[in-house]
């Protein structure tokens, strides 16, 4: 029987490697509902190729675009609820996709995510819907499936503590004093991975590590300082274990995503696939620490998981409204940690007692924007 499957994000990069996973195996998968932000005329396009498939544009009103019947953040939810996937990849990217998330588990599918803010943001209500719905949540974050599955070969009983890699970026050697003159061009010269414009900013700061780091920390139950990032250029591999033996084991592969999102559309079955793999002659591989001085935002995430509650939100929603700030050319380079660290100083501390609800976290998001805005304002 035919899996159906949800695929949020269709035209990013997620959604396009997806698509050439489902192209593999037409046999496998039935596409039940494809949706986009603005790009009505790719989503046509793709409606051509997947007839069966409800068509959402999330950042439009109504329209007149054939074949398009849900519009808007509400339509995109009313689209998940009604599409009766049994698999929904995320592949949203930012705060955007944490709604999406819940609705497809509300919805009673199954999700690969590759909306890392969905688990940063709200972990306890994702976790708490997915136990009570008895849905499971795989990951397709690169790092983060190659921990997976170490855990599901290997036992979560005997871990000691996992390694998360990181190309470093493009400028992972500048020195210091070279940051400030950082073009948005230059940042969005990823040397191995190619990915959407906020992402890529994100490795060149660190902060999609600490992002990471966040992720980690939540999805696997770990303390973060069970959690390594190690610098890793050739991105080959994707993230490692150490066991209370001492033993380290590795998942390794060619920089693809079209491996983890592979293995998280045919879960718990492993099949044959070509995607990622090595050849082994004459390969190098070179590992180093971060150097948290030149790269703040890393450090600042382990805070956020420490600090707890609402502290994981604000530090994704500041660094969002920050880089978007960068690629609009309002701010530099160096602007990006400097707002998230005057956002995080702020006090988000909130009562003991039980884990925020999904208003105080919004609200929270709401005003770390707010708060990065204002620095803006201060800075002019």
């Amino acid at each position: 029987m035919k899996k159906r499957l949800a695929l949020l994000g269709a035209t990013g990069s997620i959604g396009r490697s997806t698509l050439d996973v489902l192209r593999r195996g037409p046999d496998d998968f039935e596409v039940v509902l494809l949706s986009c932000h603005r790009n009505a005329a790719a989503l046509a396009a793709l409606s051509r190729e997947f007839p069966a498939a409800r068509l959402a544009l999330s950042g439009e009103g109504p329209g007149e675009a054939p074949g398009i019947a849900y519009y808007g953040r509400q339509g995109l939810l009313r689209a998940v609820a009604e599409a009766g996937a049994d698999l929904t990849v995320n592949g949203i990217a930012g705060a955007a996709g944490l709604a999406p998330s819940l609705a497809a588990l509300e919805a009673g599918s199954d999700l690969a995510l590759a909306n890392k803010e969905t688990i940063v943001m709200a972990a306890p209500l994702v976790f708490a819907l997915a136990e009570r719905k008895r849905r499971r949540i795989i990951p397709v974050d690169s790092e983060h499936a190659a921990i997976f599955s170490l855990l599901e070969a290997h036992g979560r009983e005997s871990l000691d503590r996992v390694f998360l890699t990181a190309s470093g970026g493009p400028f992972r050697t500048y020195a210091a004093e070279r940051f400030a003159g950082i073009t948005v061009e230059d940042a969005l010269a990823h040397p191995t991975w190619n990915m959407g414009p906020k992402i890529t900013v994100d490795s060149a700061t660190l902060a999609n590590k600490g992002l990471e780091v966040i992720e980690a920390a939540a999805l696997f139950g770990l303390e973060p300082e069970r959690i390594q990032v190690v610098i890793h250029p050739q991105s080959v591999v994707h993230s490692m274990i150490r066991l209370r033996d001492g033993a380290v084991y590795a998942q390794l592969s060619k920089p693809d995503m079209r491996l983890p999102i592979h293995n998280a559309l045919y879960w718990p079955e492993i099949r044959r696939a070509s995607w990622g793999a090595l050849e082994f002659g004459g390969l190098t591989l070179e590992f180093d620490n971060p150097d948290v001085e030149k790269f703040p935002l890393l450090p600042l995430a382990y805070e956020a998981v420490r600090r707890g509650g609402v502290y994981p939100a604000v530090y994704n929603a500041a660094n969002e409204a920050a880089v978007q700030a960068f690629l609009s050319k309002d701010a530099e380079f160096l602007d990006i940690p400097r707002i998230v660290g005057y956002v995080f100083k702020r006090d988000w501390t909130m009562a003991p007692g039980a884990p925020p609800d999904l208003e105080a976290i919004l609200e929270a998001d709401l005003r770390a924007r707010e708060a990065a805005r204002e620095y803006m304002t201060e800075k002019r």
